[in-house]
């Protein structure tokens, strides 16, 4: 029967006692659902909009966002490379901006180029293959780590056989990826083959070229002069409106004054990369000289070589430089300059002979090439370009063109791949599943028949103890459970349980809050009830189990949801107590997930952690609504 009768509920005054009730109500639901919103919203964000709190991530309704994390993701999270390649100076992804008045033209040309230019893997880095601020697993790296694992097995000890590696689990697999510099140098190890073979079949948009004028500019120029180009002009006495207007020239002879020379022959002698650097024909007398002087014998350097020449005189100029060895060492001796310790002579490729080996060189080349003349190319395009050293490449169309192209796919990327990270790291890393599924099945399984059992003796049989026994029972949820896991602890080790499931059961299979739920149930059920199960012969074992429990099903519920939760959400003593990593639960695998993982991962990891509760919650919440109502109305 209700409290407040049909009619009365069209009384104002009830109607805004309802109002008011619905209000609070609905102002409490918001407290909830909107830091769980939060926590949803950051479980998508990457280390562009991560200091953002915002219920709705600001990608999902802003394309510039949405843009932002793209080129984030594209340059691998590192703001000097995708400053370096598009030359420029941002100063954070945050501040990144879609480009403006694209050339149709040009972009069609870089398309065709990179196409069929054929250029090196060390030409170039992938996206989406490195996330150092966010510390997640992007798209790149996941689909590298299935190309292994079709290539070599799941097993990473196979990986780790067959290419020579040392990676413990698949968690640790990655790549950093570093622009190609005097110290960084491409790899010739198989991993490296695999890894350039992975790459090129990557999409081309995911890819940026390294820029050797940027590569110029950031690197060498800026902290060697200063961010203001007034410094830089009157070192050179030059009147460049800004360092956007400077071009890594390829000969050092079509530099203009002479300091600009010298800074180029520094550049290329002493920071690039020798796989950026040619050395034409008119040096091949003094790298002879050079080899003579060094090695003082042919048969020297074929020993060293492997080679099998019969004087220097064969020895050939090196086009594109070898990934390893003693002729790469040379040949980089030869450019910085080596001199002879006996004879104190400088041996030295002569500054006019050296010329770069860029990306952008090779793109003018290919334009020059198909238009004839700067002209032409101006006029085909509606361009003004003053000199062939002004084009630049157009990457920042190129992913700007691809972006507009995949925006659903990138924002789909971006909503589940910190949950494919931990979804990825929970199956591939130990038995944390399986594992959990024992425990939490024999801890619902124990507590289901061990406290029933003590519960339905103390209702059952009217002791004279029975409040002395409730009383201790209860003075137990007076200890936090921190308080008894060292005894805990000293015990179980004491009989060798440790990295069991007994250490993990045995010290929760009783419950003294447990049992005086159960108890307090049982009370409640008529006794009429047992006294004709008894004069109609039942044994006492039948009456448990067949009366007790059968009448005891919403208690039991909502005992098994307290157990199952207790188990699944133990942590701490389940890392105390078992710290084989064969016997670690699913909690104590995200617990280090979260440590090597960033924030974002974190907040996913505990959502997927919350959903098998809620899961159990939803399919059993008519079951534990009884249990809590029926024995309030009895």
């Amino acid at each position: 029967m209700p409290i407040i009768s049909t009619i009365g509920r069209k009384h104002w005054k009830v109607r805004a006692l309802f109002a008011g009730m619905y209000l609070f109500l609905v102002i409490g639901a918001a407290t909830m659902v909107y830091p769980f919103m939060l926590m949803l919203a950051g479980s998508t964000k990457s280390a562009v909009d991560l200091k953002y709190f915002e219920a709705i991530p600001r990608f999902l309704h802003d394309d510039t966002w949405l843009y932002r994390k793209h080129i984030e993701g594209v340059f691998n999270e590192s703001l000097i490379d995708q400053n370096m390649a598009y030359d420029r100076d941002d100063t954070a992804f945050e501040n990144v901006n879609p480009p403006e008045g694209c050339k149709p033209g040009l972009l069609g040309e870089w398309r065709v180029f990179i196409s069929e230019a054929q250029l090196p893997s060390y030409a170039y880095q992938c996206g989406y293959l490195h996330a150092p601020v966010s510390r997640t697993i992007p798209g790149g790296l996941r689909a590298f780590k299935q190309d292994l694992m079709v290539k070599f097995g799941k097993d990473i000890a196979q990986v780790n056989r067959a290419m020579g590696t040392e990676f413990e689990t698949w968690n640790v697999v990655g790549l950093n990826v570093q622009p190609l510099t005097r110290q960084n140098k491409p790899m010739a190890t198989l991993f490296s083959k695999t890894f350039n073979d992975f790459k090129a079949r990557m999409p081309a948009a995911w890819r940026y070229y390294a820029s050797m004028d940027g590569y110029y500019k950031k690197m060498y120029l800026k902290p060697l002069y200063g961010l203001k180009i007034e410094e830089y002009n009157r070192e050179h006495g030059t009147r460049y409106d800004s360092y956007n207007d400077i071009r890594l020239a390829r000969r050092c002879t079509e530099n203009g004054t002479a300091k600009e020379r010298e800074d180029w022959a520094q550049f290329v002698r002493l920071t690039l990369a020798p796989q950026w650097i040619r050395v034409e024909g008119a040096a091949l007398a003094e790298y002879h000289a050079y080899l003579q002087a060094k090695h003082d014998t042919i048969a020297t350097l074929n020993k060293r070589y492997g080679t099998d020449y019969s004087a220097f005189q064969e020895v050939p100029l090196i086009g594109e430089p070898p990934l390893v060895g003693m002729a790469l060492s040379d040949w980089e001796a030869f450019i910085v300059g080596w001199k002879d310790p006996d004879t104190k002579r400088l041996y030295q490729a002569p500054v006019d002979s050296l010329r770069i080996f860029s990306v952008e060189w090779l793109f003018r080349d290919f334009l020059m090439q198909k238009y004839g003349s700067l002209e032409e190319l101006n006029r085909r395009w509606g361009a003004a370009y003053g000199t062939a050293a002004a084009i630049g490449l157009p990457q920042r169309d190129f992913h700007y063109r691809w972006f507009l192209e995949n925006r659903r796919a990138l924002r789909i990327e971006f909503v589940t791949r910190n949950y494919r990270t931990v979804c990825e790291y929970i199956l591939f890393h130990g038995r944390g599943i399986v594992n959990t599924v024992i425990y939490c099945g024999l801890a619902v399984l124990t507590a289901l028949l061990v406290n029933p059992l003590a519960a339905y003796a103390l209702s059952r049989y009217k002791m004279s103890s029975t409040y002395k026994i409730l009383l201790f029972l209860m003075a137990t949820m007076a200890f936090p459970p921190m308080v008894t896991q060292i005894p805990n602890f000293l015990m179980l080790r004491q009989f060798n349980l440790l990295n069991t499931f007994a250490a993990l059961i045995l010290p929760g299979m009783a419950n003294g809050y447990a049992i005086f739920l159960l108890k307090g149930f049982f009370d409640s059920l008529p006794r009429e009830l047992y006294e004709s199960a008894a004069l109609d012969g039942a044994s006492e074992w039948t009456i448990f189990w067949q009366l007790t429990m059968a009448l005891s099903k919403p208690i039991l519920a909502v005992i098994a949801l307290g157990a199952f939760t207790g188990a699944y959400a133990n942590f701490m003593f389940a890392f105390v107590v078992c710290q084989d990593e064969k016997m670690w639960t699913l909690m104590v695998w995200l617990y280090q997930l979260q440590q090597m993982r960033g924030q974002s991962v974190m907040y996913a990891s505990l959502i997927i952690a919350a959903l098998p509760t809620f899961v159990i919650f939803l399919f059993c919440q008519n079951i534990i609504m009884r249990g809590i109502v029926v024995p309030s109305e009895k």
